[in-house]
């Protein structure tokens, strides 16, 4: 009996395991008739913002925006915006010197001299991080973030996560030109700032075997832009033949 309840014990180990492997290997891009769409905003979850964030030099409040947290009574899964469970996170961020991490949907930004906010986008996104560029700012004087976000439902199930494509993102300090930098389908691998030169260089990554996974055999991608330009600007280069 003791034998048979080990290999109970042990089976339903197993399938627990290979269910979270299932969730771990889910494809960020899935291919079907349509493209891939903006997510609308939930405007039935409850938002809230973390308390305000000026980065050294600028003029600027930064509000971090995300959702309530509310964990189950086992305080192994999360859901969002719920009354009926046990526990409730506010964190929605993490800030370190020039940078802001998390799951943010929105930053709303404000001026000093101001007793109002403008959000940095009316769509829907999942900030991971905000990246002021404090060096180009002190050379410069142009005050700049860097975002790496999801922006598009690239692998199709209805809602908009870490589990879809990340995309690399430039704007103001105040938030104006808050615009787009890697093409749309194309993974970001990461980017480096070369301050001699004023610009970011950055590596993309594209499912080019359309198997909906990024893996050895995809096509890889090298950009940069000059961040001194009126308006930026993609540049593709190759560094070796």
């Amino acid at each position: 009996m003791k034998t048979s309840l080990k290999y109970i014990f042990l089976l339903l180990v197993l399938t627990v395991l290979g269910c979270k492997e299932e969730e771990q290997e889910k494809p960020k891009v899935t291919y079907r008739d349509t493209q891939a769409e903006a997510i609308k905003r939930d405007t039935t979850q409850i938002k809230i913002s973390d308390l305000p964030i000026q980065m050294d030099g600028t003029n600027y409040l930064l509000h971090p925006i995300g959702d309530v947290r509310v964990y189950n009574g086992s305080g192994s899964k999360f859901s969002y915006g719920s009354s009926s469970t046990s526990r409730v996170s506010y964190a929605i961020s993490n800030y370190d010197r020039y940078e802001i991490t998390g799951y943010l949907n929105n930053i709303y930004i404000q001026h000093l001299d101001s007793t109002t906010t403008k959000p940095l986008t009316t769509k829907a996104v999942v900030i991971q991080s905000a990246t002021y560029l404090y060096s180009m700012a002190e050379k410069t004087k142009r005050q700049m973030l860097i975002y790496t976000l999801s922006d598009l439902d690239t692998n199709k199930d209805g809602k908009l996560d870490t589990n879809d494509i990340n995309s690399l993102y430039i704007s103001e300090i105040s938030g104006n030109n808050f615009m787009k930098l890697s093409p749309d389908y194309q993974e970001l691998i990461d980017w480096n700032l070369i301050e001699s030169k004023n610009r970011l260089y950055f590596r993309t990554k594209e499912d080019s075997n359309k198997n909906g996974d990024f893996d050895k055999d995809d096509a890889v991608f090298y950009y940069f832009v000059d961040l001194m330009d009126k308006e930026w600007k993609l540049n593709e280069y190759k560094p070796f033949d």
